[in-house]
């Protein structure tokens, strides 16, 4: 059915003279039980994960990760780039808050885009932060710089960039992606899992609380996003979500909601993938759920062509 559905919207967009994506489209009917690839040594390669520094962190501990997909090439077809921000560390639920220990974006691409996993650049400018934002301006400004900078480096298509997070991240992608004008005009399409910015409270920070001013300053970002697509994914109740995007932007065609059940599709916890239903990893093996996902990420991409 989703394959039909992909032929067909390709067709209307043939139709309407839009010309379709032509990236290989995501195999929504794929049974591959995905694994997350490893750090490597050595520079960024085809089929390979690695750590990078930007020249201007150097000689720091600052960092993001990079993966290739095993056909690219420097000057070969021009590939859709997924950014992401990871969760918080929280032990409970398996998650390091490391930047080399995200899954989400390799899971929402099956490794047929280039990934990168971004940083949150530390209050001293000297590591990758783990709760929360660090400098919430230097990680802001670091993708401004970097996220351009890696699209052009490694030949990517500026017209198919994916910003997507879990958890932290996932408030991330509309605390720092839409923090401003400047940064939010860098996307192509968005995805969130677990959690949304302002939906809720966060008690012991700055920016979290009192619930109505963040939820002013939430929808000030939220804005932001205009006409381009948005996938909200809540694992349990998205109820308070949805109605936190509504009262804010209405309900507009471009923004997808989607409610999911970890432990259908995962079993019981811990496992061998996951230590709870509050993952990132949910995607690593084949399900409905993930079906619909990649089949709206093929739609939005031949979307954005």
């Amino acid at each position: 059915m989703h394959k039909r559905l992909l032929v067909l919207t390709i067709a209307v967009y043939a139709a309407l003279g839009i010309q379709a994506s032509d990236h290989q489209p995501l195999d929504v009917d794929s049974q591959q039980v995905l694994e997350i690839p490893g750090i490597s040594s050595g520079d960024p390669a085809a089929g390979k994960r690695v750590v990078v520094k930007a020249p201007e962190f150097a000689s720091t501990s600052v960092f993001h990760t990079i993966y290739l997909p095993p056909g690219w090439t420097p000057t070969g077809k021009q590939y859709p780039i997924i950014f992401e921000y990871t969760g918080n560390r929280f032990p409970q639920s398996g998650s390091t808050g490391q930047t080399e220990d995200a899954a989400l974006g390799y899971g929402l691409t099956a490794g047929k885009c280039i990934w990168v996993s971004l940083p949150y650049v530390s209050a001293d400018h000297q590591k990758n932060e783990v709760t929360w934002w660090g400098d919430e301006l230097a990680t802001v400004e670091y993708a401004k710089l970097n996220v351009p900078r890696i699209i052009q480096t490694y030949n990517a298509d500026p017209n198919a960039v994916i910003l997507c997070g879990f958890s932290r991240g996932a408030i991330g992608v509309s605390y720092i992606g839409l923090h401003d004008a400047e940064i939010a005009k860098l996307w192509t399409i968005m995805v969130t899992h677990d959690h949304f910015d302002g939906v809720r409270s966060w008690g012991g920070t700055e920016w979290g609380q009192p619930l109505s001013e963040y939820q002013h300053r939430a929808a000030s970002r939220l804005k932001r996003i205009g006409n381009r697509p948005l996938l909200v994914i809540q694992n349990g109740d998205i109820r308070a979500t949805r109605s936190f995007v509504k009262q804010t932007i209405g309900a507009p065609d471009n923004v997808s909601f989607m409610q999911i059940n970890a432990n259908e599709i995962l079993g019981a916890f811990p496992n061998s993938i996951a230590k709870s239903a509050h993952t990132d990893r949910w995607l690593l093996p084949p399900s409905s759920a993930r079906s619909e996902v990649w089949a709206w990420i093929n739609r939005s991409l031949a979307a954005a062509e």
